[in-house]
């Protein structure tokens, strides 16, 4: 792992060199950004390239130290990851004791706490006391999602280096280039994804993820056509597809876009559902104010999923909702 492994984030890469060059480089760094566009790897790569033993702005990755990282056996690298959607204090404490000693085999230890803001309001005051008075040898990457959920203490102790979306073309060009898409199925999944480099990833390599859109889009069909029946058949596909209920319902937001953009210029490149062309075609004559309706609906049940409200009650009130707008 080292930045040239990296798609995109060439802004947030160089200000890390740049500290690097100038040997400002800070004890305590947040990476802030949505899930899935890189963090960790920026992460990787940056811890890799402090401690490799040329100490220059990219890993060597000859030397003993960066082999040692490439097998995930290095002394003066230490990674937290939460464990059931939690990062206890305890490993927190395991981290300040780590931290306490001086570096075995490079100048620095680096310590990556990925998705930090899942650490408890214990851990994140223990790490606090450590970032006031951090020893010269440490760095210290925290990664996450969501810094709206850590101390504002902490925050106001790091230096924020801020990542977004990745550029389309740069997604399209390597799900093409390495991950055999053709051009067509990794421009839907760039857009999908909207700049996600890792779920971009995750997609593409999924089986299933296409024949899932498909079922979806002939429940829409159905339901747009009337079959009142099909509310409550359908609702096994949703069920059966729980861990997956925010995809599919970002599918279904997707698709009523491309409906209201349909209806309203034709045929046109924004289209992101290209290959459903005539299934667009024969739906166009709903009302707008129906579609926006319908994807209000999709909107309101994402939310009440995410406060777990019922979920078959919101699914099929969905599913309903869609079905008498027509």
């Amino acid at each position: 792992m080292d930045f040239t492994q990296i798609i995109g984030h060439e802004k947030s890469i160089e200000i890390l060199k740049k500290e690097i060059r100038n040997k400002t480089v800070s004890h305590s760094y947040i990476f802030e950004g949505e899930e899935g566009l890189g963090k960790k790897k920026v992460a990787l790569a940056f811890a890799k390239t402090l401690l490799c033993k040329e100490q220059k702005l990219d890993p060597c990755n000859k030397c003993v130290s960066c082999m040692k990282f490439d097998s995930e056996n290095h002394s003066d690298l230490f990674i937290i990851e939460a464990e059931k959607g939690l990062i206890k204090k305890g490993k927190i404490d395991e981290l300040i004791k780590k931290i306490s000693t001086a570096p075995f085999e490079s100048p620095r230890k680096v310590f990556i706490i990925n998705d930090c803001h899942l650490m408890n309001k214990e851990g994140m005051n223990a790490l606090l006391k450590t970032l006031e008075e951090p020893p010269e040898y440490i760095n210290i990457i925290l990664i996450t999602s969501n810094p709206n959920q850590m101390l504002p203490t902490i925050l106001s102790r790091c230096q924020s280096i801020k990542f977004n979306p990745v550029e389309a073309n740069k997604i399209i060009d390597m799900l093409v280039d390495y991950y055999g898409k053709d051009k067509e199925e990794a421009e839907f999944i760039s857009n999908f994804t909207k700049g996600s480099v890792g779920k971009s990833i995750e997609i593409s390599q999924s089986d299933d993820f296409f024949n899932k859109r498909d079922e979806i889009i002939t429940i829409i069909d159905d339901l747009l056509k009337g079959d009142r029946t099909k509310v409550f058949s359908s609702f096994s596909f949703f069920n059966e597809n729980k861990d997956k209920i925010h995809e599919i319902l970002d599918m279904l937001l997707l698709y009523f876009r491309d409906l209201m953009i349909y209806k309203k210029i034709g045929n046109n490149p924004i289209i992101i559902n290209k290959d459903k062309i005539e299934y667009l075609s024969s739906q166009s004559s709903i009302d707008s104010e129906k579609i926006n309706d319908i994807i209000d609906n999709i909107q309101k049940t994402k939310e009440l999923i995410k406060g777990n409200v019922n979920f078959q009650l919101s699914i099929e009130t969905m599913l309903l909702s869609i079905q008498e707008e027509n």
